[in-house]
């Protein structure tokens, strides 16, 4: 039966104090996995990350002790609140006293990269799938790390490339000022570059600092750019993109507008009037094909009525399922006595889910599955509640993400 959002909260908060299953720090260091799931409950983010990828990870819990009884996992959920300092401490906390053997979602880059240390001095897992930048299987990738959905370069290169071959060649970036935002708009900036555009401006700001983006729209509308693409995410996004509409910024086609990152529940929360036409790539759709749509049918009990998984959120099903599996052919002891022994394991083992369907996990830690162009429907194209999305192209796994040469990985040798 399906839950309302009061109900889906109430759940959520009692996993994060009970875990599944009899949970407790008595079990934590023998024969039960635990996993920490650390991502934003409360804020701007919450609707990207928050409640539904925990439903997501819960879903591959369950489907995965059911087929397997004799391996136990706990689960426990924190919020971030999207402030390093606290994340960084509830992860130092898991590790050192609660017996966390593995953290997902992670939605936060600064979070993410912050981590980087504190993984491998405890030679724990971190499987990150709502953290954009990059950089986490670059400069800062780590034996400890993987980054499970989507990226800054993958959405870059998908979107960018895609909108200069069909004539947008002039283009201005609103940002928010940070890890995410800067990397997006970096990669953007390359792609439209080499693909023969330019750029005519940038705004950047504080990262939750403001909801009127008025001057930053009026600053693209005098650039001449043809289109305005927005490095932010969540609620900042959808606010950006219904004032320029106010603004009448896309009046005649003229002027088309791209999320450098957006997700199928950002274009459901400012609905379809206003997000109409908008350009974005994500890796996972739940009506891409037969697969998306049995996972969504299994995950949709768990779900208030008309919330339907993003990119993220499906990573978390995703890399939670295949760690998982890494633990059975490992085993827990083992699994639980080594973070970079596991993710060896999963580097090793091909990937196939229904979210995702076959891929493979790189050695620098990327793990690697299609990418999808989107253009969101009108109105009277939408048949039924999540129909949201036309499909524009699609980018063959390989060429999905960015090559593993360029990205300056220090492990990887070159």
């Amino acid at each position: 039966m399906a839950m309302d959002r009061r109900s889906f909260l109430g759940t959520s908060l009692a996993v994060t104090a009970f875990g599944l299953g009899p949970a407790g720090k008595a079990r934590a260091a023998g024969d039960t996995i635990r996993i920490g799931h650390i991502t934003d409950m409360s804020g701007i983010y919450r609707d990207v990350e928050g409640p539904t990828s925990v439903a997501c990870t819960r879903q591959a819990i369950e489907e995965f002790t059911a087929a397997n009884p004799g391996i136990r996992v706990d689960l426990v959920v924190a919020d971030h609140q999207n402030k390093p300092d606290v994340g960084l401490t509830i992860i130092r906390k898991w590790f050192d006293e609660d017996g966390i053997d593995v953290i997902t979602n992670v939605g936060n880059s600064a979070i993410a990269l912050g981590s980087r240390g504190i993984l491998q001095e405890r030679d724990k897992v971190s499987i990150v799938t709502s953290a954009g930048s990059s950089d986490l299987t670059g400069k800062s990738c780590s034996p400890n790390l993987l980054h499970w959905s989507w990226d800054s370069w993958c959405l870059a290169h998908s979107t960018a490339t895609a909108l200069v071959k069909t004539g947008g060649t002039r283009w201005f970036f609103v940002t928010a000022d940070y890890a995410f935002g800067n990397a997006a708009q970096a990669d953007a900036t390359r792609f439209v570059e080499a693909s023969g555009g330019k750029v005519a401006g940038a705004v950047k700001y504080p990262y939750g600092s403001t909801a009127d983006f008025s001057s930053f729209l009026l600053q693209a509308q005098a650039s001449g750019a043809n289109v305005v693409a927005f490095c932010n995410s969540g609620t900042e996004l959808i606010t950006c993109l219904k004032q320029a509409q106010e603004f009448g910024l896309d009046a005649g086609g003229k002027v088309r507008l791209a999320a450098t990152v957006g997700y199928i529940t950002d274009v459901i929360a400012m609905g379809l009037p206003v997000a109409h036409g908008l350009s974005l790539t994500e890796t996972f759709y739940w009506d891409l094909n037969d697969r998306t749509r049995a996972f969504m049918k299994r995950i949709a009990p768990k779900l208030p009525a008309g919330v339907f998984p993003n990119m993220s959120q499906a990573g978390d099903y995703s890399g939670v399922t295949h760690y998982l599996k890494a633990v059975k052919a490992l085993g827990v002891a083992r699994a639980k006595a080594s973070g970079r022994d596991t993710i060896a394991v999963m580097k090793q083992m091909p990937t196939d889910d229904d979210c995702f369907g076959p891929g493979r996990v790189r050695e620098d830690g990327r793990k690697i599955h299609p990418a999808y162009l989107f253009s969101v429907k009108a109105p009277a194209e939408s048949k039924a509640p999540g129909d949201i999305y036309k499909l524009v192209s699609t980018i063959p796994a390989e060429d999905a993400f960015r090559p593993v040469a360029e990205g300056g990985c220090p492990f990887v040798p070159t």
